[in-house]
């Protein structure tokens, strides 16, 4: 790009869908392959060139501000903190001082992972005239109604959305993956201290004025908003569907696993795709199977863990099959095997 962007992390949210996980960390802060989400965010952000970087935190917001402060990304790092949540248009609306009159700049959320070439999405909005961009994916139909779905003209300009719509109902494959690049003017349509959001009020409004573009996002996209998605993102890592920065994968006669600064037995059985936390522990032939450890987990001798995630700071003293286990536990009931 001719001229840096500045960018917002939408990074306020309680993240409910992922609990237990998210009771011990913000969503931003969930790992993949061990990496906070937002870590890779702020990789790939300073890959495209952005450097001057603002978030609104809420929910566990010193965990976020504690980490990005001094980062190593070489992003600026810059923040407020919302006593209440203002939805996602009233969250950015906050933030307006940051960014610098007649001049567009992104908002992202911070649960997206994604390989989205965000340059070409500038440069899309800045020959559109729009006051608004958006990222948009194209997915299988019959996935359309866990998404927003944008309807548009031939030349990309939007003319509807359609929230959620049931598979017969619904007039696009095309979903908003919350990758946006705005005007300055956008702000224009953002009430000051008041709850507001953009897919109910602020794109409506700019619907009427034909000022909605979007650009394609070819490359990978997931949201981690829900533990079905978190897990895919993992797997879609480990089958090369996304890239980021990470541990080396470990390949094993039975399976592989990414782990780092982890204690793991000789004797050990990985089947499918695991990570594997810091410091945490795999127990003498224990078997891990498709599973997401965090950090300082201890899986004792001979337990077998099956399509689990498990938050930091566990102690697994049974088998555990399809269970979500939040931070800090001690688990030793057999009545969690099924």
């Amino acid at each position: 790009m001719s001229e840096s962007i500045k960018a917002m992390v939408m990074s306020a949210g309680v993240g409910s869908r992922l609990e237990p996980l998210t009771k011990s960390v913000p969503k931003p802060l969930v790992p993949i392959a061990n990496r906070p989400v937002m870590d890779i965010l702020f990789e790939k952000l300073a890959f495209t060139g952005v450097k001057d970087v603002i978030c609104n935190t809420y929910y566990l917001a010193e965990q976020i501000i504690d980490r990005y402060k001094n980062n190593s990304f070489g992003i600026n790092f810059n923040y407020i903190k919302e006593e209440t949540l203002s939805g996602t248009a009233g969250g950015v609306k906050k933030c307006q001082y940051f960014f610098d009159e007649g001049k567009p700049f992104l908002v992202l959320s911070a649960d997206g992972l994604s390989d989205a070439n965000l340059k070409h999405g500038i440069e899309v909005h800045k020959k559109s005239g729009a006051i608004a961009t958006i990222g948009i994916k194209k997915i299988a139909m019959e996935d359309v109604s866990h998404f927003g779905v944008v309807v548009t003209d031939e030349n990309g300009f939007i003319t509807e959305f359609q929230e959620k719509p049931v598979l017969e109902e619904a007039k696009s494959s095309y979903i908003n993956t919350g990758i946006y690049i705005f005007d300055y003017e956008i702000f224009d349509y953002i009430p000051e201290n008041t709850f507001y959001d953009f897919a109910k009020n602020v794109f409506p409004q700019l619907l009427l004025k034909h000022a909605i573009n979007t650009f394609e996002i070819s490359e990978y996209w997931n949201d981690i908003g829900t533990i079905e998605q978190y897990k895919q993102s993992t797997r879609d890592l480990f089958d090369k569907k996304c890239f980021f920065n990470h541990a080396p994968e470990i390949v094993t006669s039975s399976g592989c696993y990414i782990a780092e600064d982890a204690y793991i037995a000789d004797t050990a059985v990985f089947i499918g795709k695991s990570s594997i936390g810091k410091k945490s522990k795999i127990g003498k032939n224990a078997v891990i199977e498709n599973s997401i450890i965090w950090d300082n987990v201890v899986i004792e001798d001979g337990i077998h863990v099956r399509n689990c995630v498990i938050a930091s700071n566990c102690i697994i003293k049974t088998d555990l099959y399809s269970q979500i286990v939040g931070a800090n536990e001690l688990v030793a009931d057999k009545s969690l095997k099924v």
